[in-house]
């Protein structure tokens, strides 16, 4: 299969980028009436060229100063740059701004190309092919071929066709294991078919019958076709330029700045951390500066929160130290919270571009480091060292995503950092999310809990603050067996996440610790009565043994032998969670009492040949010699223990 290469051009408008696209390809990108009338380009226009082993998907975006945004709606994520140069006006100002903005962007390569040689002497092509190699010197193009052309006469095509394989050779390969990210950059609508968009698919595989959400308002989709360059495909992969015909929404509904991704991988956002660098002669961003944000084919409104400014050109990973910053000037680097107007669709990892409300030229470009933040302040020390240590500049690949994710587990505590975020913050791949937690795990740096990660060391002090509210009931309430285990989850849990609660108990409990299940007490707790508590033990015990089945008001025995009623009030309680007294309804009876009433209904109906013994209220009261106030919850009671089963007004033994 050929390995697809996106390429995007840029520079000053007329240096003849559309002409050099048809040149290569045959096919002209400028699409629409009024670009062909005016002769230059405003949209975005797209044309490929199959070069054997591989193909080349041409980008062509507008070089007028107007345009940009659109000219940023078509330069994310390609693979490499055409720097567009006219022989007859050399580097422009449009130039500088699409060389800044490729830069800035993390382009990985490309090429220069000196256009209409054929208006221009040798010298003055010579001249051009010096100032350009100025422009872009110790940049990402420094070592760039710059290749001379006529897209007229056709002179130096053939060249460029060489350079620009050998650039495709060389471009890093696009993954095809992560998920579907498919920013949309055209939307239309095409008779039989209905809604049709088109995008670089930056990620993942997409299929037909694909279920696919369009964000940033979570809307599902189908998809019932896909096209590469114009043909009908059972799939398209990653780093390819796709068309998608949707089922499940309408044309109106859809549009560029929208992206398409698998369910359940990225979350719409409104604020996200960031490092930005400023474009060297941009004028000085100020700290709550309105801005453009500009990412993938989407751009938002947003306010700048300058966090630091970072200290030397060298930019080393940590912050500059002193006062708060006021303003970031141009070609320095800082640190900073965005906060946007309408929600954006970011992954840690993105690149963007800032450019100033009015004008809107572009002043900086940036990368996310965090799309989720956690609220609070961003002009503190211990902030600035969040974001340095969220930069990870000083570490490679996972050791970066592991100390990212340390920090946002950190930051959740209790709460628990949910495994999906690992796709929607860190910016991990679906596929590689459980490798991920494994190495964290491994590492000390998280605890799995459910489908949460946790600190372990924020288990550990809900583990000590578990023992010492235990504590504290124990000594509050001494008679007490242990305290109510949901009262305990309720006081100490309940901003911790699902399973967090259970984990620490499991971990105490499996530790001997704690013990219990529906009340909770520590392992050592003992019950230590005082002596006017033995004393009112042993009297409740004794009367409502006598009492039997008219047994006494606590308050009565606590009278009778002088006892304070609260004292009272808790040995009742005490008794009753060791079932020696049974509560039914609001009184209390020995547990004796009652096991001789069971046994002796038992009796009563082996007394009967028939076995059909009935007994009604007033038969029971005879019987026992008891109130209504006994005999109806005593009657009750039995038929709960299936000893009697109630017909009407009466009861039969069973």
């Amino acid at each position: 299969m050929p390995r697809h290469i996106i390429v995007g051009t840029a520079g000053h408008i007329d240096h003849g980028k559309s002409a050099l696209v048809k040149a290569l390809t045959g096919t002209d990108p400028d699409r629409l009436k009024e670009e062909k009338a005016r002769g230059i380009t405003i949209d975005l226009g797209f044309a490929h060229w199959d070069a054997g082993p591989f193909v080349f998907s041409f980008v062509d975006v507008p070089g007028h100063e107007k345009f940009v945004r659109n000219m940023l709606a078509g330069i994310g994520g390609i693979d490499a740059v055409v720097l567009v140069v006219a022989a007859d006006e050399s580097v422009m100002p449009q130039t500088r701004e699409h060389f800044e903005i490729c830069r800035l962007l993390g382009v990985p390569g490309g090429v220069v190309v000196i256009t209409k040689t054929d208006a221009a002497d040798a010298d003055t092509v010579e001249l051009v092919r010096l100032e350009v190699r100025e422009l872009v010197a110790g940049s990402f193009l420094a070592d760039a071929p710059v290749v001379a052309v006529s897209s007229k006469t056709g002179e130096g095509l053939d060249r460029l066709r060489e350079v620009l394989l050998d650039v495709a050779r060389r471009a890093p390969r696009r993954a095809d294991t992560g998920a579907v990210r498919l920013p949309v950059d055209r939307a239309f609508s095409v008779k039989g078919f209905g809604t049709v968009v088109t995008g670089t698919l930056l990620s993942g595989v997409v299929r037909p019958d694909d279920d696919l959400v369009r964000l940033p308002d979570e809307r599902r989709v189908k998809v019932r076709g896909v096209q590469v360059h114009g043909a009908a495909a059972a799939l398209a992969s990653a780093g390819q330029r796709v068309a998608l015909n949707l089922g499940g929404i309408d044309l109106a509904e859809i549009g560029r700045g929208d992206s398409l991704l698998t369910p359940g991988t990225l979350e719409p956002t409104r604020v996200i951390d960031a490092r930005i660098e400023m474009v060297g002669d941009a004028r000085a961003l100020r700290h709550g500066a309105r801005v453009r944000f500009s990412q993938g084919t989407s751009e938002v409104l947003g306010r700048v929160a300058l966090a630091a400014r970072l200290a030397g050109s060298a930019d080393p990973p940590g912050p500059a130290a002193g006062a708060p910053v006021v303003e970031l000037p141009g070609g320095s680097r800082g640190y900073v919270r965005l906060r946007f107007e309408a929600p954006a669709v970011l992954s840690r990892g993105d690149r963007f571009i800032l450019r100033a409300y009015s004008p809107p030229v572009t002043v900086a470009g940036g990368i996310v480091l965090d799309p989720h933040p956690a609220r609070g302040p961003i002009r503190t020390a211990a902030a600035r060292a969040r974001f340095a240590a969220l930069d990870a500049r000083d570490l490679a690949g996972a050791e970066a995503v592991d100390r990212a994710v340390a920090i946002m587990a950190a930051e959740r505590g209790a709460g628990g950092l949910p495994a999906g975020a690992l796709v929607s913050r860190a910016g991990l791949e679906p596929g590689g999310v459980d490798a991920a937690i494994e190495r964290l795990v491994r590492a000390g740096v998280v605890t799995r809990v459910g489908d949460t990660l946790v600190p372990p060391g924020v288990l550990d002090e809900l583990g000590q603050r578990v023992l010492q509210r235990l504590g504290d009931h124990h000594r509050s309430d001494p008679l007490a067996e242990g305290m109510p285990r949901e009262e305990l989850r309720e006081r100490e849990f309940a901003r911790a996440g699902a399973g967090v609660f259970e984990h620490v108990l499991d971990r105490l409990l499996a530790a001997g610790t704690i013990t219990g299940r529906d009340r909770l007490a520590l392992a050592s707790h003992r019950l230590a009565l005082s002596p006017v508590e033995e004393r009112a033990r042993a009297a409740c015990e004794a009367a409502f043994r006598e009492g039997g089945l008219r047994p006494p008001e606590p308050k009565d025995v606590a009278s009778a032998h002088a006892i304070p009623a609260d004292v009272m009030n808790r040995v009742v309680l005490l008794l009753a969670r060791q079932k020696v007294l049974v509560r039914l309804d609001t009184v209390y009876f020995h547990r004796q009492a009652l096991e001789d009433l069971k046994r002796d209904m038992q009796a009563m109906k082996g007394e009967d040949a028939a076995g059909s013994v009935r007994i009604d209220v007033g038969t029971f009261k005879s019987r026992y010699g008891v109130t209504r106030k006994y005999a109806i919850p005593l009657l009750e009671y039995l038929d709960r223990e299936r000893v009697t089963r109630r017909a009407g007004e009466s009861r039969t033994l069973m």
